[in-house]
């Protein structure tokens, strides 16, 4: 799809691009390349100039913009919550429109406000302006849910909040995508954030033009042009190590093994945690665990050692 205004700027152009079902594909880039405008054009908040946008196979061109925008979640970074209607209400705007029962509407809201971690019996009163920038961004995932879009569309969504609540959403919405494995496509300018949420990453150039589409692990380890490994920078082999697995250099321990006094990291971390951990305590060594057993060590030179395709997509 390609959309070109009328003073003949290309926002995009002939962008081709697969978003596989229930995969969170990331478009990331400089200002300017497009990313929010391939979003719109998604649920035609903006009309393509040429080229079809097909979900399931259905051209989204052929269903009423209305209804379409009803069975697209949409996520904006500063949230645009209704501030004269509570919580509880936000949350069940889509399934009013939809026509459901105000029983429903209040079962699914509740139950989406739990999902994203507030409590419905203490924040399902309180309105946006009682809540905290990350809790109204919580409810604004919960509403964009509401009615259970087969796809998801974010727009920065947590680029409006502090860094520490920032990496606490973003660890928020991992567990919550695990739980629900929608189809998300998402925009930001951080490229920390594109590795750490996202099952693939678009890096798009100025006018929307797509320089490469790969998971972050490869993305990292081998840019496809000077614009990638200039965009993600030249500290990109210390960000491999955050979708590295441990397993890719562990060396597993039996139970009669020493690691008394050695720091430790849980077997779901990432190499990036181990050499964190080994830094923090100025150790050469890291211990594995799975809950409260020791299942093996990871050692310094065996992190710098890792071979570039040991990813963890």
């Amino acid at each position: 799809m390609s959309k070109v205004y009328g003073d003949g700027t290309v926002a995009v152009g002939g962008l081709t691009l697969d978003v596989p079902a229930g995969e969170l594909v990331v478009l990331i880039g400089p200002s300017g390349c497009g990313k929010s405008t391939v979003l719109r054009m998604i649920n035609r908040l903006i009309q393509p100039t040429q080229g079809r946008i097909l979900i399931d196979g259905d051209d989204v061109t052929d269903v009423d913009p209305v209804e379409l925008r009803r069975r697209i979640g949409y996520v904006i970074q500063n949230v645009g919550l209704f501030p004269h209607q509570s919580i509880r209400a936000n949350v069940g705007t889509v399934p009013r429109l939809l026509g459901w029962k105000k029983d429903r509407v209040r079962r699914r809201a509740d139950e989406l406000l739990e999902l994203v971690g507030l409590d419905p019996a203490r924040f399902g009163k309180r309105y946006p302006h009682e809540l905290s920038g990350g809790q109204r961004q919580r409810a604004g995932v919960a509403r964009a849910l509401a009615a259970d879009p087969s796809v998801l569309l974010m727009d920065e969504p947590f680029s409006a909040v502090d860094p520490i609540v920032r990496g606490k959403l973003q660890e928020e919405f991992l567990r919550l995508q695990a739980a629900v494995g929608k189809t998300i496509v998402l925009v930001t300018h951080d490229i920390d954030e594109a590795v750490k949420l996202g099952d693939r990453i678009a890096v798009l150039s100025e006018g929307g033009k797509l320089e490469q589409y790969a998971p972050p692990g490869e993305l990292l380890a081998e840019p496809a042009s000077d614009m990638v490994r200039d965009f993600v920078g030249a500290d990109r082999g210390v960000r491999r190590l955050a979708v590295t697995p441990l397993s890719t250099v562990m060396r597993k321990v039996g139970p009669g093994h020493d690691t008394a006094g050695l720091p430790s990291v849980p077997d779901t971390g990432t190499l990036y945690d181990a050499l964190a951990a080994m830094l923090t305590a100025d150790a050469l060594h890291v211990a594995v665990r799975n809950r409260d057993r020791v299942v093996g060590t990871v050692s310094r030179s065996a992190i710098f050692e890792a071979p570039a395709d040991a990813i963890a997509r």
